[in-house]
């Protein structure tokens, strides 16, 4: 068991005068809370999605829909997800519509000065990386599943860090039952400062499959010391999440 460091911490003894003047402050943080809650505004993300629904009735408070690019950036502008059938389906059939969280919980936080808020609604993340999400419909027009792929174009957080997107994700859907598979490198492919990721995990959850494929490596070409100068390179390595979950028909 790992041992707390405040475990020998010295109990804080508050004098008796202060004691009212506590009681104060917290019957008018009491008070204040939820005024202060009724003011922040609500924001979709991609989880308040529900798989089978329509493409008529999904939300319409996200942004800057447009087809998708495989979980890469945006290609052609649509008009929301209503609009998909402008997108040209992939290899299994689905169309991949881009979309992007809604800002005003990002000003509504600068508005307030709220610095931890203001990082955390910044652009469109997930657990504080920055993502590019999709929404996947099938023919019928409903929504057959979604995409969320660690966004390498973001400088907000180190791209180096991306990989780690997969705890988080994971845990949301338990850490427990998840089949992983560990693929070898490739040729060309190395590890970043001797270690590497290259695995795919998948897990049958409620309805729907949900695969986790993870890469933590240096690409063919890409190396940790450039040899025509002798220095450490910089950003030649991928580190990226690929999750997705699918409706199991």
């Amino acid at each position: 068991m790992l041992s707390s460091p405040f475990a020998r911490a010295p109990r804080l003894r508050v004098p008796a005068l202060a004691w009212p003047t506590l009681a104060w402050l917290a019957a008018l943080c009491a008070g204040a809370a939820p005024a202060f809650a009724q003011q922040r505004p609500a924001r979709l993300e991609v989880w308040d999605l529900e798989l089978g629904a329509p493409a008529q009735t999904l939300p319409d408070e996200f942004s800057a829909h447009a087809c998708g690019g495989n979980g890469g950036p945006p290609s052609i502008p649509i008009n929301g997800f209503a609009d998909f059938r402008r997108c040209r389906s992939e290899a299994g059939g689905l169309r991949e519509v881009y979309f992007r969280y809604d800002d005003e919980l990002e000003y509504w936080a600068k508005a307030h000065g709220l610095a931890t808020e203001i990082d955390q609604y910044s652009g469109t993340k997930a657990y504080g990386f920055p993502v590019i999400v999709s929404a996947l419909l099938n023919e019928a027009g409903a929504l057959a599943g979604f995409r969320i792929v660690s966004d390498a174009r973001d400088a907000s957080r180190r791209r180096e860090d991306a990989h780690a997107l997969r705890n988080f994700l994971a845990a949301r859907f338990g850490r427990e039952g998840w089949a992983c598979l560990d693929h070898p490198l490739a040729d060309g492919e190395t590890p970043v400062r001797r270690s590497f990721i290259k695995q795919t995990c998948r897990k049958a959850v409620a309805g729907a499959l949900a695969m986790i494929d993870t890469r933590y490596l240096r690409k063919p070409g890409q190396e940790e010391i450039d040899p025509r100068s002798g220095r450490e390179t910089q950003g030649q390595f991928e580190s990226s999440v690929r999750f997705e979950l699918l409706a199991r028909e």
